[in-house]
Parts: structure tokens; C-alpha cells; sequence
């Protein structure tokens, strides 16, 4: 009897939730991340969203987009740009990288853990906006809204991927805190942008947070009324800007 010896395939799809589970393991057992990345937005929110805004019935609705928004695009940036940078001061980015897991369960397992942080970020302030802010919505619209925050989070899961790579672990976290709040506030996720002056209405046009923002807005019906696909198509460039750029880092960061 002739015996054939056949190397087992791997399993990607096992890999994948493996690295996944591994990766929420490891930031849930952080609460330097964990409590600012689901507190901090629900905190703003139930402050300026809910009980600030008492004699300003729409305004729970418009800032539970926008607040949302913020909620969201945290943990993308912090998850990937500084926990990128710090795994790379340490050694652990390169342990990584010589084992046989393939690259793309690296980068799904934090985008796995960007998801989870959004969808409970995003139940928390829905549950405070339906509660105390008496928000009113269809369920088709609790739904959509849902959706659109959580995948949103995409763009700026690239963003952060690129300024992982490219800063160093002990500048990051400044860095990618100077980019996250100042955008937030230019993009109207605080105030809304009807608000600003007329340049600073300009500025929020050229920032991925924004163009997130309104998509939840209009939602609602509380948009600026740009089209729909405007708002997707400058996602979709910061996307596929900001994943260039990190694969230039890589194998850059490879060749040396």
C-alpha cells in the first residue's frame, strides 16, 4: 500500500478569528485604551449632546450622529497608529512578521478590534440618546445609522495603518492626538458646522471625519445636502491614499 504524505492546507478563516480574538484579548485587558475609547465619547455626548441641549429638541439627534462619529473613528486611529508604533518599538511588529501567519490577519484582527470598540460605543450612545435625549428614529434608520459608523471607521483604520508605520513609538501617541482632536472639532463633530465661519465650513470639507459625519447626518435628515456620493468617494480617496502609503512603509521598512 503506497502511502502519500499531503501537507495539511491552513485553515485562513481559523488564522483569522484566532488573531482576531487575540488581538481584543490583548486591548481589552488594557484600560488605558479601553475606558477613554468607550467613555470619553459617551461622556461628551450625555454633557454637551444631551443635558447642555435640553431646550434644543433636534440637537440629541444631530450630535448623536456626530458624537457617533467621533466614537468611531478613536479606536481606528489609536488601535492602528499607535498601537502599530508601539509593537514596532518593541520587537513584536517583527515577531510577527517572520511567522507564518499571513500579513492580512495582523491587519484584520485590528480592524476587528476597531469594530467591536464602534459597535459598543455606538449602543452605548444610542442607548443614552433614546433614553435621555429622547431620540426618535424608525428602526431602518437606528440600523443604517449603525452601518454607516461602523464600517466608516475604515478610512481612518488606513490613516492610522500609515502613521503606525511611519512615526515612532514614543511620538504616536502625541501625533495621532493632534491629528484626532483638532480634525474632530474642524469637522463639526462637536459644534455643529453651521456654527463655524464661512472658512473654517470650507476647511471641514478636505477632512475624512466630516464626510463621515454627514453621511450619518443625512441619515436624520440633518445633513448639509451634499450628495451622498460625494461623501463616499472622499472616504474612498482617504482610503486608498492612506493604504498606499502604508504599503510604501512597509516595504521600505522591508528593504532596509
Amino acid at each position: 500500500m503506497n502511502i502519500v504524505a499531503t501537507e495539511s492546507q491552513p485553515d485562513l478563516i481559523k488564522i483569522y478569528l484566532l488573531e482576531s480574538k487575540a488581538e481584543i484579548l490583548k486591548v481589552i485587558r488594557s484600560p488605558g485604551f479601553t475606558l477613554p475609547s468607550l467613555l470619553f465619547p459617551v461622556m461628551f455626548y450625555l454633557f454637551f449632546g444631551v443635558i447642555f441641549t435640553m431646550n434644543a429638541a433636534s440637537m440629541p439627534t444631530y450630535l448623536l450622529a456626530t458624537y457617533g462619529t467621533f466614537g468611531v473613528i478613536g479606536p481606528a486611529l489609536f488601535s492602528f497608529g499607535v498601537g502599530i508604533a508601539i509593537e514596532r518599538g518593541q520587537g513584536w511588529f517583527e515577531l510577527k512578521e517572520v511567522s507564518p501567519m499571513p500579513a492580512s490577519a495582523y491587519i484584520l484582527g485590528r480592524v476587528a478590534v476597531t469594530f467591536l470598540f464602534s459597535v459598543f460605543t455606538i449602543i452605548l450612545l444610542f442607548t443614552i440618546g433614546a433614553i435621555f435625549g429622547e431620540v426618535r428614529l424608525q428602526r431602518e434608520q437606528w440600523l443604517l445609522l449603525a452601518v454607516i459608523l461602523t464600517f466608516g471607521s475604515i478610512p481612518f483604520c488606513a490613516i492610522g495603518m500609515a502613521l503606525g508605520l511611519y512615526l515612532k513609538s514614543n511620538s504616536a501617541p502625541a501625533v495621532v492626538n493632534l491629528l484626532y482632536l483638532p480634525m474632530a472639532f474642524l469637522s463639526g463633530l462637536w459644534v455643529p458646522i453651521n456654527f463655524f465661519p464661512e472658512l473654517m465650513q470650507s476647511v471641514a470639507n478636505f477632512l475624512p471625519a466630516y464626510h463621515l459625519a454627514q453621511l450619518g447626518l443625512k441619515v436624520v435628515s440633518m445633513d448639509s445636502g451634499q450628495s451622498v456620493w460625494l461623501h463616499i468617494g472622499i472616504l474612498s480617496l482617504y482610503l486608498v491614499v492612506f493604504s498606499i502609503l502604508a504599503l510604501k512603509a512597509y516595504t521600505k521598512k522591508d528593504k532596509q
